[in-house]
């Protein structure tokens, strides 16, 4: 992210590692989920590149809440609202049954407000995380990505996992951009977007740029987000 010119954003949608050491039931793990270094220096880039006036979606883990909103803060966001992803199924249990998913809506400087406000609580649905232990639905992406920018916006997703975030860019005629650590789920976000527009895969350790009609998906060879 360090390469890429300030102020070239219009939009980020992100989930990102929890660091919350996570494993799922087969044993995969999520890069960058054991550790908290690389959090204040990756959103410091994501404000650096988003541009004035404009909105950040960001996912989170509820036990590390503090970590996130220092993180948010320190690089200069504010926070404008809180979403809550209602599940029709317990992902897990404890002292309660674990039934959502959340997301802060943050914001740099003063944007308009959208002419039909989202609902803070909307409907899940299940993508049995086939393709990544922490996949994320494309259709609960659409409708943030339809609020918070317009056709022909460039996206931002710089832990973009198997790709959900710019599928759902791609489907709603944004421009998109992803970067992801894992060689593995980088294959698989590729595949997904090689039968819709044009897409093109950079070398290894290059960064993304957004000069292509749809956007350009790197791996950087660095293990940690810049």
């Amino acid at each position: 992210m360090a390469r890429r010119s300030s102020a070239s954003v219009d939009f980020i949608l992100t989930d990102p590692p929890y660091v919350a050491g996570y494993r799922d039931r087969t044993g995969r793990t999520v890069a960058g989920d054991d550790n908290a270094v690389w959090l204040k220096p990756a959103f410091a880039q994501m404000y650096r590149l988003l541009k004035p006036d404009a909105f950040c979606v960001s996912f989170y883990g509820w036990p590390k809440a503090e970590l996130f909103l220092a993180a948010w803060r320190e690089a200069g966001f504010r926070a404008a609202g809180h979403l809550v992803f209602r599940k029709r199924y317990s992902s897990s249990s404890a002292f309660v049954q674990y039934r959502h998913e959340q997301a802060y809506l943050l914001i740099k400087g003063r944007p308009a407000r959208p002419s039909t406000p989202l609902p803070d609580v909307l409907d899940w649905s299940y993508t049995g995380n086939r393709l990544h232990p922490t996949q994320k639905p494309v259709g609960i992406l659409r409708p943030l990505i339809e609020a918070f920018s317009a056709p022909g916006d460039l996206v931002l997703d710089p832990f973009c996992g198997s790709g959900s975030t710019l599928i759902a860019a791609q489907e709603l005629g944004r421009r998109y951009a992803g970067i992801e650590l894992d060689p593995q789920h980088h294959r698989t976000a590729c595949q997904r977007l090689r039968p819709g527009l044009p897409f093109d895969v950079m070398n290894e350790g290059s960064e993304f740029r957004n000069d292509a009609p749809a956007g350009i998906l790197s791996k950087p060879a660095d293990p940690q987000p810049a």
